[in-house]
This record gives C-alpha cells, sequence and structure tokens, in this order.
C-alpha cells in the first residue's frame, strides 16, 4: 500500500508560507482574515463551519434515530413519539449537538492537519511509513474529541423524553449534573465514545483519498462538490453501521442519571437481553443511521472541501 493513502487537504494543495502575505497585508480577499487564520487555522474554521451547516439541516432525523437506539422502536414509533412531544420541543437539545458538533468536526480536521504536519517534521526521516504516521494523526485528533463528551452527554438528556419535565435546558441540564452530581457525571459514556472516535478517524481519512480516486473526475465546482459529497456520505454512513452498537451502549449509559458507570460489556449485555437477544433489534435504527449519516457526512465533507478551496482560491488571487 502506498504511503500516500491517508488523505490530506495540505499535502493536496500548494501552501507555500510566502504566497500568504505580500506586501505586509493579508492576501484574503477580506484582507484579513487569512492572515488571522494562518496556514492551518482555515481547517478548524471550514470544520465548524460544516458541522454548522449539517447539525442545523439533519437534527430532527437525529432525534428519530436517538429514540431508536434508546427504546429499540420502529421509525414509525420514533416519529409518532416527536409528533406528541409536539413541534416546540422538536429541536429541543439542538444547542448541545450544535456546541459540540462544530468543535468536534473543527478539532478533527484541524488537529488531523496540526498532528500530521508535527509528526511527519519529527520523523519524516526516521523511515517511518507516512501511512502509519497520519493514522497516529486520526486517532490523536479523534481521542482528543473526547474531551467534548459533556455535551454528547447533555443532548442525550435533553432528547430522552422521560427526563422533559427535569431538564429545562442546556445551561439548566448542565447545572444540575454538576451541583448534584459532580464533573463525573458529565462523562458518562466516554469510554464507547473513545472506542468510536479513534478507529472511525482513521479510517475517514485514510479511505478518503482513495475512495475519491475511484470516482469520476470532476470538471466543474459542481462536479467537485458532488465528488466531495458522494465520498464523505459513503464514508460516513459505512462507519456508522460499523459503530453502531458502540453509539447504542452510549446512549443507554448517558440516559442514566445517577449511580454506579457500568462497563460497555455489562450495558451491551443489557441491551441484548432486553431485546431478546436479537441482532436485529440491537441495530434497529442502523438504516435510518445509515441514510442520515450518509446526508451528514455528504454536506460536512462537501461544504469542509469547498470553504477550503474558496479560501485558497482568494489567498492565490491576491
Amino acid at each position: 500500500m502506498a504511503v500516500t493513502t491517508m488523505d490530506s487537504e495540505s499535502a493536496r494543495t500548494p501552501q507555500p508560507q510566502a504566497a500568504l502575505t505580500k506586501g505586509h497585508h493579508s492576501l484574503f480577499s477580506a484582507g484579513a482574515l487569512s492572515a488571522k487564520l494562518g496556514p492551518q487555522g482555515k481547517h478548524y474554521v471550514c470544520g465548524s463551519i460544516a458541522a454548522f451547516t449539517n447539525i442545523v439541516v439533519t437534527f430532527p432525523i437525529q432525534k428519530v434515530l436517538f429514540r431508536q437506539q434508546l427504546h429499540g422502536v420502529l421509525a414509525t414509533e420514533a416519529v409518532r413519539q416527536l409528533q406528541r412531544d409536539g413541534l416546540r420541543n422538536l429541536y429541543r437539545g439542538l444547542l448541545p449537538p450544535l456546541l459540540q458538533k462544530s468543535t468536534t468536526v473543527a478539532i478533527m480536521f484541524g488537529l488531523y492537519e496540526d498532528f500530521s504536519r508535527v509528526l511527519l517534521d519529527r520523523v519524516g526521516s526516521s523511515g517511518v511509513p507516512e501511512l502509519i504516521t497520519r493514522s497516529f494523526a486520526a486517532a490523536l485528533a479523534g481521542t482528543t474529541e473526547a474531551i467534548l463528551t459533556p455535551f454528547e452527554r447533555v443532548q442525550t438528556l435533553l432528547q430522552d423524553h422521560r427526563h422533559h419535565g427535569r431538564f429545562n435546558n442546556t445551561a439548566h441540564t448542565f447545572r444540575t449534573l454538576l451541583s448534584e452530581y459532580g464533573v463525573k457525571e458529565c462523562y458518562r459514556g466516554l469510554i464507547p465514545i473513545l472506542l468510536r472516535n479513534g478507529p472511525s478517524n482513521v479510517l475517514f481519512f485514510g479511505l478518503r483519498g482513495p475512495i475519491k480516486e475511484q470516482l469520476p473526475e470532476a470538471t466543474s465546482r459542481f462536479g467537485h462538490l458532488v465528488i466531495d459529497f458522494v465520498c464523505g456520505g459513503v464514508l460516513g454512513a459505512g462507519l456508522g453501521i460499523m459503530f453502531y452498537p458502540l453509539n447504542v451502549v452510549k446512549s443507554r449509559a448517558q440516559s442514566q442519571v445517577g449511580g454506579a458507570f457500568q462497563p460497555c460489556r455489562q450495558v451491551l449485555l443489557t441491551v441484548w437481553r432486553e431485546r431478546g437477544g436479537s441482532l436485529a433489534k440491537l441495530f434497529r435504527g442502523a438504516h435510518l443511521n445509515y441514510h442520515r449519516s450518509l446526508l451528514s457526512w455528504g454536506i460536512i465533507n462537501a461544504t469542509y472541501e469547498l470553504l477550503l478551496k474558496l479560501i485558497s482560491e482568494d489567498e492565490w488571487r491576491g
């Protein structure tokens, strides 16, 4: 396998340092943003905006999926639950994923580029394959994302109708958890998140380039947008299915408030027994997760790549 398998926007796009400034002023169209972001900061900004766009579009689908993961019900029943909750509760719990996802995707893309650059500089002459170095960078970025577990925790509680009467909003939920249970309670479900984030990041960045190479070559900006959407969507959907049981475990663990922290294996066995030892019931909601991930990661990848191209074009035009 070639060492260039790990995809990197910074590796594909020329970014000479001297081209970033000219005559002591920024080359970005607005005159300041590019200089403020720096050569790597744009990855954080583009990732954050891409995630923000995705969350606003797909949040109702995520709520249906969450109800299926938590209760093991069919999609039609999950939709009926949301209908009974009313339109005013449809976007209840939006703020935590909006903050969490915007930040984690920024970290995912930004730290991947930063870790890759630093590690490649350090081990460039040691003979370590670039694929291994970039895989390690992706795993580090994914592990760092887990710092924001409390946002997933609060999102779970706000989406669970059993807690509607106890938690009013994001700020109230955080205050209640911290005052009554302490910081540790905010990190319930951390282990399945760690088991999910690192490996999924490695696979996402490792396969993004090869998948894109197998797709037809784009000849227009719209064509590039479609290719990036398909590439991100296919990867996101596949990884969503692969790590679906971990998300079930996370949702079940995080729906609990107070009490002992149960190991992942114990939570999984509990869900398995409750659903009659049925693999189909364990994966209930996986088909909706597949389509949501296809849409979500298609939006994220296409928006991220489009924004990077726009910023790079402005830099070069200057």
